[in-house]
């Protein structure tokens, strides 16, 4: 064979094999490491010409971010996947978010999701107490926790850092028998915050503090694998997080976001969320095993305009209570 003949069947052979580019989609997301690499690496999976970079930081500081990033007329997200509405709410009113009508939305309650598609809630996270399994009491009352009996044992995660823990203090303080006067109740009963979700579930496993506010699939997924931790669903009910999805206005591959948004409220998005051992959004999915029935879970009512108008104030309150934890 000639060397002419070589270079045709290296040529025929190169333009035969379909090159594909990828296309690049940015993610924010503040779900915990090894749920967020299954999560790209699942919708990679569906999606292989989309390369997802991603980002994983507390939903507060991501935010915070996202602003430095505008101010600095840097790139923003293509999308983001974060603990909670009302940080999705704050940037829809500054006009930051890119409305999708998703075709998925069809399969979930109305309450999940924006009604214009600025956002869509994936999957329900309550916020409850875990306890060690050696603790002096088990609660069943948000209000055990400031008994003195129970003094210097109770931790929190800080609403100046979790996107989870901002809704839950904006909950309790819609309670008429919670409110402000409870969190300052539980700084006299030496409570101490932590960071994060991920920082109580240390503190109470570890034995340094006996009881905590924690989002349930931490405690629940920690008690299976053998870890001493309890957790109760309190009798006056928990808040909640739907850690919604959105697209960033600025977004340079929509049809990727939008590709993605898709995804995690398909019927293969909301069973990877089961798998990992969420609640998922699709109320036509089981509950993951550890947990109550779906039914039984009681939610403590959520006023999202008056907990996004008192963000700034709440966030105030809480360091010069406690500190900027």
């Amino acid at each position: 064979m000639n060397i002419e003949n070589i270079i045709t069947m290296i040529l025929l052979i190169s333009i035969s094999i379909p090159i594909f580019a990828k296309s690049v989609l940015v993610l924010y997301t503040s779900q915990p490491i090894e749920d967020a690499q299954v999560t790209v690496n699942t919708f990679e999976k569906y999606y292989p010409d989309i390369e997802v970079k991603w980002i994983r930081d507390g939903t507060t500081k991501l935010m915070t971010r996202i602003q430095a990033e505008l101010a600095a007329g840097s790139e923003t997200p293509d999308v983001l996947l974060i603990a909670d509405s009302l940080s999705m709410e704050s940037l829809k009113h500054q006009g930051l978010l890119t409305a999708y009508q998703s075709p998925q939305a069809k399969h979930f309650q109305s309450w999940l999701y924006d009604k214009n598609g600025y956002y869509y809630g994936t999957k329900l996270i309550t916020t409850g107490i875990a306890y060690h399994s050696n603790a002096p009491v088990k609660p069943t009352s948000w209000l055990d926790l400031i008994k003195p009996e129970l003094k210097n044992m109770t931790t929190l995660p800080s609403p100046l850092y979790s996107g989870a823990a901002q809704i839950h203090q904006a909950t309790l303080m819609n309670n008429s028998k919670l409110g402000w006067l409870y969190y300052e109740k539980l700084k006299e009963n030496g409570a101490m915050p932590q960071s994060g979700n991920g920082a109580v579930l240390n503190a109470i496993v570890s034995g340094d503090k006996a009881y905590g506010f924690l989002v349930d699939y931490m405690a629940i997924r920690a008690k299976a694998k053998g870890a001493p931790i309890e957790f109760v669903f309190p009798k006056e009910g928990v808040s909640i997080v739907t850690e919604p999805v959105a697209i960033m206005k600025a977004s340079k591959n929509p049809q990727g976001a939008k590709k993605f948004i898709d995804f995690l409220l398909s019927k293969e998005g909301q069973n990877m969320v089961l798998q990992q051992g969420y609640i998922p959004a699709d109320a036509a999915l089981p509950v993951p095993e550890g947990f109550p029935p779906r039914n039984s879970i009681k939610l403590m009512p959520f006023n999202r305009a008056k907990a996004l108008t008192n963000t700034e104030v709440n966030k105030k309150c809480f360091a010069e209570l406690f500190g900027s934890h």
